[in-house]
């Protein structure tokens, strides 16, 4: 007994090791728990900015408000790179079986009551222009390929918006581009803010067109890119709310009622004749000929530059002053500046791209009624401006 007496006596005491009764903290934990910390701390305030950005009303869907916050939140290279491996996956492939037909667009048939009417019209308008059929690239030509078509039943060639389909790609013999004629003597243009875009101060308006001014609506269509992606210029009202830039494409709207895609030079205050302008990287399309630089990818934009196949907008201007906006998918900057070329078009820019920006939309009754997109496989609903936007959009209106 007294021999384990004396063990128990000599064998040192757990507790007095520690002065506490727990295990020594190791140096390494206690360094990642404050590596933890000081993470969790710095990420706190963009956790907030996200949260903030989700819970705004916005009319696009989570997954693009987020894939915007990551771009603008220095994050804009990593989605530039995850785009173009997307892109790159899901290109058609070359060559392959050719379509039977197109998409249908506009009214191709009317009631014997409007040809009268469009008679009359044309009878009444017999020295209002109306656009050639644009010639087909792919042969033999589609029946209605690069026939123009009025978004409006029984005007015909008279109606002051027209649209058609043209296979513009001949290593793609299934991509369609959708083109709309607008002619600018009888129309107006209307440049709306959206909710986000343009992001500068400025008055928003209804970002949406306006329930009073929907009547006379004939279609709308989407803008550039975001100012942080351009660095171009916003004018509206006739007051600059982004400075110009030299050399940038612009699509410009004068007091008096005129349009034009022009390469601005008028310094980075617009002139007192401008209305509203909106720029968007430099003329695809100037004097009829393609811009030498075309194949430069960098100056197209650094999300996606210019020789990915993907969702493409742009829009010219005529030799007569009139406009054309082509669209479709699987367009490089080359291909829809050269269906635009196609089309009469003398000089042209490049819009907004990838399939959740890109909108044409015509209004087959007034009111803003019977709402159409110009090709069927536009990712959004045709109703898309009827409704607050988060990006600024152009609508043309019956003068």
């Amino acid at each position: 007994m007294s021999g384990m007496a004396s063990t128990a006596a000599t064998r040192p005491d757990r507790a007095s090791l520690t002065g506490s009764g727990r295990s020594p903290t190791p140096p390494g934990f206690r360094l990642r728990r404050i590596a933890l910390v000081a993470a969790a701390l710095a990420l706190l305030p963009a956790l907030i900015s996200y949260a903030k950005t989700m819970t705004e009303p916005s009319n696009s869907t989570l997954g693009i408000r987020s894939v915007e916050w990551l771009r603008d939140h220095g994050g804009a290279g990593l989605v530039s790179q995850v785009e173009s491996i997307y892109y790159s996956l899901t290109a058609p492939a070359k060559g392959g079986p050719a379509l039977r037909a197109l998409p249908s667009v506009g009214f191709g048939s009317a009631t014997a009551a409007q040809r009268a009417q469009a008679r009359a019209a044309r009878q009444a308008q017999a020295e209002t222009y109306a656009p050639p059929r644009v010639h087909a690239i792919l042969h033999p030509a589609l029946p209605g390929e690069g026939v123009w078509h009025p978004t409006r039943a029984g005007l015909g060639a008279s109606a002051p918006v027209l649209v058609t389909t043209l296979r513009n790609q001949p290593e793609y013999p299934r991509v369609v581009t959708g083109l709309a004629w607008i002619n600018a003597s009888r129309t107006s243009l209307v440049l709306y803010p959206g909710r986000q875009e343009p992001s500068v101060e400025l008055p928003r308006g209804p970002m949406e067109v306006p329930h009073s001014s929907r009547a006379g609506l004939l279609a709308t269509f989407n803008s550039g890119f975001k100012l942080s992606d351009s660095g171009g210029g916003f004018v509206l009202g006739g007051h600059t709310y982004a400075r110009m830039q030299n050399g940038e494409a612009t699509l410009v709207g004068y007091f008096d009622g005129r349009v034009d895609v022009s390469d601005w030079h008028y310094g980075p205050i617009a002139p007192h004749s401008v209305l509203f302008a909106r720029q968007n990287l430099p003329l695809i399309l100037n004097h009829g000929r393609l811009n030498p630089e075309l194949n430069d990818g960098p100056q197209w934009g650094a999300t996606l530059g210019n020789a990915i196949l993907v969702w493409r907008s742009a829009i010219g201007v005529d030799a007569h002053g009139n406009l054309i906006y082509a669209a479709g998918n699987d367009q490089t900057v080359s291909s829809i500046a050269r269906v635009l070329q196609r089309a009469g078009a003398v000089r042209a820019m490049e819009l907004d791209i990838n399939s959740f920006w890109v909108s044409f939309i015509t209004y087959g009754a007034q009111g803003a009624h019977a709402a159409r997109n110009l090709l069927p496989e536009m990712n959004r609903s045709s109703l898309r401006y009827l409704e607050p936007d988060d990006r600024d959009f152009f609508a043309v209106f019956e003068r």
